[in-house]
């Protein structure tokens, strides 16, 4: 498989991975919309071959995302023609949110989860195989399950600091739309969801989501520990290559990564305009 064939695995992977709350296909591009919630779930991607006029297409694009009152922006990644991306530099469009795209090999000696001290079946069979809890050192307990619960959303609203009530409305049916088989992770402390990460299976592939930490609760190895429970179990049911998103500039996560044995393979930005956001 070329590079330009993994790249588009990938897409399609994370597009899988991501549903949005509205898309609309157009002569070969998504338009996606989700309120806002992130720049992926809110940005035309192409994803097939076109025949209308470039310029037209951006002007139906606009006005999609006029009627929704929300700025407009495209994802470009390494398969698109760099004359586009010139394209909307001249119409007005700026660069945001460059994301890099990094991939880990599952059985190379390069991975390095973090060692686990001893694991729990609580549900005897059920929770797709998953152990119900994993232990680390320092008293770092992972909660694993199969199925992303309103619990987990809820707790993941609270440490990325959603607020918002239209967010709060529409975007757990956008993670309860995931068509793939998840690993949903957990840290818990004093009865509150203190760290939070998601793995998506699909196609031997898994991708690693929605990793926060509270504040307050940094520089414990969480991040690690949920990181590693999901790596872990993810190649338990089969998968052998792993994929994540770090926005450019995330010094602190690229080193988790990085330690993970996660190495860098393509970087993506949007091209945007419109009201700051």
């Amino acid at each position: 498989m070329t590079k330009d064939q993994k790249i588009k695995l990938i897409e399609e992977l994370s597009l899988n991975a991501w549903p949005s709350h509205k898309i609309e296909l157009y002569d070969g591009w998504l338009i996606r919309f989700s309120h806002n919630y992130t720049y992926r779930t809110n940005s035309v991607e192409q994803v097939g071959p076109s025949s209308i006029p470039i310029n037209e297409k951006i002007e139906y694009c606009e006005s999609i995302y006029r009627n929704f009152r929300t700025p407009v922006s495209f994802k470009i990644n390494p398969l698109i023609d760099p004359a586009f991306d010139t394209l909307l530099a001249k119409r007005g469009y700026t660069i945001r949110h460059t994301t890099e795209v990094m991939m880990l090999d599952l059985g190379h000696t390069d991975f390095h989860p973090y060692p686990s001290i001893a694991e729990e079946y609580e549900f005897y069979g059920r929770n797709s195989g998953l152990p119900s809890w994993i232990d680390y050192p320092h008293d770092v307990t992972v909660s694993l399950r199969d199925t992303i619960t309103d619990e987990w959303i809820q707790g993941l609203f609270r440490l990325n600091g959603t607020v918002n009530p239209v967010l709060r409305r529409i975007v757990p049916s956008m993670y309860k739309a995931i068509p793939k088989q998840t690993i949903v992770a957990s840290i818990e402390v004093d009865g509150r969801m203190a760290a939070s990460g998601l793995g998506i299976l699909d196609r031997g592939y898994l991708g690693l989501y929605a990793i926060y930490v509270e504040p307050g609760s940094r520089r414990k190895k969480y991040a690690r520990s949920i990181c590693s429970a999901i790596l872990t179990e993810g190649r338990k049911q089969g998968c052998q290559k792993s994929y994540l998103q770090v926005v450019k500039g995330n010094a602190a996560a690229k080193s988790l990564y990085e330690s993970l044995g996660y190495r860098d393979f393509y970087t993506y930005w949007f091209r945007w305009k419109g009201e700051n956001r």
